[in-house]
């Protein structure tokens, strides 16, 4: 996607439009099939072609690349106060500072109506904003305000394929959103303070953002859960032009990573950063090592972690044994049922093992009816509320779900449910075999604070090594996304439930944590580039748990390296005085292109123009980021890194590290003398390979101290051989 040399977008888009038409045969044809043109931020077009004509277009000249559009995934009160961010006041300084800095949302829209979006003590709209609030169904341009200050939506991607009504789902051809994803998301980052705020009594107190103060700008441009590659990429395209300081984004392919150079993430990413827009996207819900997306360089790719708080349902047996579960019931069962395993309830012809997943059609309703039904998951993706319909569906008044790897997931179902782990499975199997009539009560949700571990890592929150440019240790960080509370859609109903606000879970919610965060560092240092905050925020995390127990794993507590949290656990308020940052820009990030194998044609899909590499080849892991990945370390070598001073004054900085095992390192030099803000040190890292680590990388870290600043680099090595 090029950068456009046309004096404007009307001339870009006739341009388009005469490429279009040199391969569908006419003018007409041209304008019938084109989706969208990119004529803002940089130029290109989104058509529906046939292969034959793709083929065409891509012989000529004057096109970069082609590449078919394909649709991604959504990713999807108490955080912020977990993370250290005090409550600010209506009229206080941080509001204020807050109150020039746009955040872009890039998600399903936004319900204006709720009360997380209302601009009380906001001043007029920042005059250097370009974006409009475009009209629709059921939205006017009353529905922006001082805090809601442009709202614009795609549909064109999405529907050229298939049209909403066929999908069966609410749905409103405007920015208002139907899906609740993008008010939860948006109100994580920039909600006003609201009182009273809660899930029917659960999490109740005063909901709030991350950056009370900011403005919000809406791009709708996913639909049903998914989103069109091309309306993604027009959704970029508008909020770059538009002006915004911050693009979030929980959404993105699924694993694994597409090619950085056809994937619109990248693509549009690039185009932000290259403009000075920082983009923080969730790096996927898949849980599996190698997993994560979104992980290119020039953005901050945020995995998922707890807070400490649960939502605990209790199943009392028979037996008077408690078993402790999870999920969030306004009610509970005001009497015992008899216990059922779904297997036990099979229906006429089916297999018990299917039957004990409780799938569609395959409970019987003599058996189940007026019991709890006992269900298990077969797949770590299984649709837990779909399981609780079946159930419903069959009779049953309760449901006893055994699913140890998503027990901390607070979900509402539409009977009373409680989902148990491993132990509790095996205490429930053990009191059904020995009573001769087991019963059982499920309580409604009881919150508890102040819980430990956490945070811990969430077990769905997608993780490293990164496939697509391996020296780059992906994901960046770890924030909340377990059980998070936020402003929702009316018209999302869960488990039948109309509601305002609600609680959920995702690396989805962990990024606008993320995005929060960036807003604040940028309302304190309005001139840092994307590069500079992203490593303020990896450079200042934290690495211990509530007990100082380094971070682990849900949910047995397993041991996790930087292939899981990143740089470590989300510190807002370190982060905006991080002492020393690691910089680069857009040219740095084309010598790593180059360094890992760039095409010319790839490097113009990704920068818009004709780019070639410099003779001088500059190693991918000397791109100048906060975290230092080798992924084939082969024999003695040196790693490079730069870091600038950001503390007013004279400083001086001692580096310590953390050895990786089989690998010996050495900082060179390890002192660093500051005499003014804004200096740049440069050092190195040598790397003595010891012993071989068997294809899996091993893990230290290099921090720099100065009595007052820790600035902790994590770091990864692949050593393929020995010394």
């Amino acid at each position: 996607m090029g950068e456009h040399s046309h004096p404007s977008s009307d001339i870009a888009i006739s341009a388009n439009q005469a490429m279009l038409a040199s391969v569908t045969g006419s003018e007409d044809e041209a304008a019938n099939v084109a989706i969208h043109h990119y004529s803002k931020s940089f130029r290109g077009f989104s058509a529906m072609l046939t292969p034959e004509q793709a083929s065409k277009l891509q012989e000529s000249d004057e096109v970069i690349s082609v590449f078919e559009s394909k649709m991604s995934e959504l990713h999807s009160t108490h955080s912020w106060d977990f993370l250290g961010v005090k409550l600010p006041s209506k009229y206080g300084r941080e509001v204020a500072f807050q109150s020039d800095v746009i955040v872009g949302s890039i998600d399903t829209g936004i319900w204006p109506e709720s009360k997380s979006f209302g601009d009380e003590h906001l001043g007029s709209v920042p005059e250097r904003f370009k974006g409009q609030c475009v009209t629709g169904q059921n939205f006017t341009q009353a529905h922006c305000n001082r805090k809601i200050i442009g709202a614009r939506y795609y549909s064109k991607g999405f529907e050229v394929n298939t049209p909403f009504e066929s999908v069966g789902l609410p749905f409103f051809r405007s920015a208002r959103d139907a899906d609740g994803h993008g008010t939860h998301t948006a109100s994580t980052i920039v909600g006003s303070i609201t009182p009273n705020a809660s899930l029917f009594g659960l999490a109740s107190g005063r909901a709030r953002g991350g950056a009370v103060g900011a403005r919000l700008a809406v791009y709708k441009a996913c639909w049903f859960g998914y989103c069109s590659d091309a309306d993604v990429l027009a959704a970029f395209d508008d909020a770059i032009a538009d002006g915004v300081d911050i693009i979030s984004i929980s959404a993105g392919n699924n694993p694994p990573q597409p090619s950085i150079f056809q994937d619109v993430f990248s693509i549009g990413s690039f185009h932000a950063f290259r403009k000075g827009v920082v983009v923080s996207a969730s790096a996927g819900n898949d849980g599996r090592p190698g997993s994560a997306v979104n992980v290119f360089p020039w953005i901050i790719t945020v995995a998922a972690s707890s807070i400490d708080r649960k939502f605990n349902s209790y199943v009392f047996l028979g037996n008077s044994q408690i078993l402790r579960g999870t999920s969030l019931n306004p009610t509970g069962l005001h009497r015992s049922y008899p216990i059922i395993y779904g297997s036990s309830a099979a229906a006429h012809g089916v297999p018990k093992l299917n039957a004990s997943y409780c799938q569609s059609n395959t409970l019987d309703h003599k058996r189940a009816a007026g019991k709890i039904v006992v269900c298990t998951i077969e797949f770590f993706k299984d649709d837990r509320k779909a399981k609780a319909e079946v159930v419903q569906q069959a009779g049953g008044v309760g449901m006893i779900l055994a699913a140890p790897s998503l027990v901390d997931l607070a979900v509402q179902f539409v009977i009373p449910t409680s989902v148990i782990g491993a132990s509790e499975a095996e205490a429930l199997l053990a009191y059904v075999a020995r009573a001769r009539n087991p019963v059982a009560m499920i309580s409604r949700t009881h919150m508890d604070m102040m819980t430990t571990p956490a945070p811990e890592i969430a077990s769905f929150s997608s993780r490293g090594p990164n496939i697509a440019t391996p020296d780059i240790i992906k994901p960046d960080i770890t924030a909340p996304g377990v059980n998070i509370l936020a402003a929702w859609s009316p018209v999302a109903s869960e488990a039948n439930r109309a509601l305002d606000y609600n609680i959920i879970s995702g690396t989805s919610m962990a990024c606008p944590h993320v995005s929060g965060a960036s807003a604040i560092i940028k309302s304190h240092h309005p001139e840092w580039s994307p590069a500079a905050i992203m490593s303020a925020i990896m450079t200042t995390a934290t690495l211990e748990d509530n007990r100082l127990v380094p971070l682990s794993r849900y949910p047995n507590g397993s041991s996790t390296t930087p292939f899981d949290y990143g740089s470590g656990h989300l510190n807002p308020i370190g982060a905006i005085n991080p002492g020393l940052v690691y910089d680069f820009g857009s040219k740095d990030v084309i010598d790593f292109l180059c360094s890992n194998g760039a095409t010319s044609a790839g490097l113009k899909n990704i920068t818009g123009q004709a780019t070639t590499c410099s003779k001088k080849s500059v190693p991918s892991y000397n791109l100048n980021y906060p975290s230092i990945g080798v992924a084939r370390v082969k024999g003695k070598m040196s790693v490079y890194r730069t870091v600038k001073n950001v503390h007013d004054g004279e400083c001086g900085y001692t580096a310590s590290l953390e050895q990786p095992e089989g690998a010996f390192l050495r900082v060179v030099p390890n002192k660093l003398k500051f005499r003014r803000a804004g200096e740049k040190k440069r050092f190195r890292i040598d790397v003595v390979p010891l012993k071989p680590s068997s294809g899996n990388f091993v893990f230290g870290s290099v921090t720099w101290t100065n009595g007052i600043h820790k600035v902790r680099s994590p770091i990864g090595l692949n050593v393929v051989s020995g010394e």
